[in-house]
């Protein structure tokens, strides 16, 4: 049964109607661009066919009652009265509903049923699915334009200020504007965007989006992801900028010598990263598989050795995953200390290369990794409606 069936079905069991209408939002994996949001920088995302969906009804006052399968519990908040109560998920839908009313959206009430697909803690941004789910229930029942930007800054927002996690713009922007068989190129300063395809092999075969769980975790909501944003923004302020996307490589080995050694890894990493990611995005519209692979092992080496967020099992995994005939390229994606890589492989080598990363991958570490073939989706969309 698909998600969208299993919502729509406890919908009505619970309320002995059929839902008025059921949102979903996707998670998602970046090919490249990691930690440069929130430096103004450039990110490469793409929207899973992985995400939360959510069967709703228009309540006629300001209470809003949802049921979540996935933790087998209710949560009931009111509108006019939002308060933090404790950690989980129903901080992210309060936060949603914070952030619309302090930027004067005049919000109704609303129940319903939600479940989701996307591992949690694995780097897919299972975040992200609920905020821009939730805000696109409270577009549909309050009545207000969708503007998928401005609904992106807004879980930002939410996320920042609510929940407290110091995350950038690029999980909330691919899944708020994410479009089937593409992946987005993101200017986190502007919010423009540029649809990229997926680069087909030379053989003229497609190629696939691997990600690879290594089943290690490690929460965001941690000193280490904090530490690095000071970090970037200390560089940032010795360079005189706003923010390193400001900062050009020959400004950067110019000054190299006068930053202490661990800004200069810090911001080495974001400032080529940026110059990875406009590249690969080149390479994607040229067709050119073998330069994005190539992009992205070097990503992998940065992360690893200057912006030190990876951990033994995402290197384990990215040094298996590139040895396997068909893969392109390999890189740890997502906050680091844990969760998954991705890789580029080709679609013909694909069923090898999963059976072969995962039997690996367990010789040398002793777990059992998740394997997901994921195909480029939509973004926050409405799909059944009465």
């Amino acid at each position: 049964m698909s998600l969208q069936a299993k919502v729509v079905n406890a919908f009505q069991d619970k309320f002995g109607t059929a839902p008025s209408l059921v949102v979903q939002a996707p998670g998602r994996v970046n090919l490249i661009g990691e930690h440069t949001d929130y430096n103004d920088g450039f990110v490469l995302p793409m929207a899973i066919d992985r995400g939360l969906w959510l069967a709703l009804r228009p309540r006629e006052d300001d209470q809003v009652s949802v049921h979540s399968l996935d933790f087998g519990q209710t949560a009931v908040f009111h509108l006019n009265n939002l308060q933090h109560t404790k950690s989980g998920w129903v901080e992210y839908l309060k936060g949603i509903a914070w952030a619309l009313q302090e930027n004067g959206y005049a919000l109704r009430g609303w129940e319903g049923v939600m479940a989701g697909n996307v591992p949690k803690g694995a780097g897919l941004s299972s975040s992200a699915a609920l905020e821009l789910a939730t805000a696109r229930a409270f577009q549909q029942v309050s009545d207000f334009t969708w503007n998928a930007a401005q609904m992106a800054r807004f879980s930002q927002l939410a996320e920042n200020k609510w929940v407290g996690v110091n995350c950038g713009i690029m999980d909330q922007m691919i899944s708020a504007a994410g479009q089937a068989g593409h992946a987005l190129l993101i200017d986190c300063r502007s919010l423009d965007t540029q649809l990229v395809p997926l680069p087909p092999a030379l053989d003229g075969s497609g190629t696939a989006v691997v990600i690879l769980d290594t089943t290690t975790r490690r929460g965001l909501v941690d000193s280490a992801y904090n530490e690095r944003r000071q970090q970037c923004e200390a560089a940032a302020a010795y360079f005189g900028v706003p923010a390193l996307r400001d900062v050009s490589i020959s400004q950067f080995l110019a000054e190299a010598d006068n930053l202490d050694p661990l800004t200069r890894r810090r911001a080495k990493h974001v400032i080529t990263e940026n110059l990875r990611t406009l590249n690969a995005a080149k390479a994607m519209q040229n067709a050119d598989a073998a330069l994005l692979g190539q992009l992205m092992n070097e990503s992998h080496i940065s992360m690893r050795d200057d912006f030190e967020i990876t951990n033994h099992e995402l290197n384990v995994m990215v040094s298996i995953a590139q040895a396997q005939d068909g893969c392109f390229g390999a890189r740890m994606t997502g906050g680091g200390f844990g969760g998954c890589a991705v890789a580029l492989v080709h679609e013909e080598k694909v069923a090898g290369f999963v059976t072969a990363v995962s039997d690996q991958y367990h010789d040398q570490t002793g777990l059992g990794p998740k394997i997901y073939v994921c195909q480029p989706s939509d973004g926050a969309s409405v799909i059944a409606q009465n």
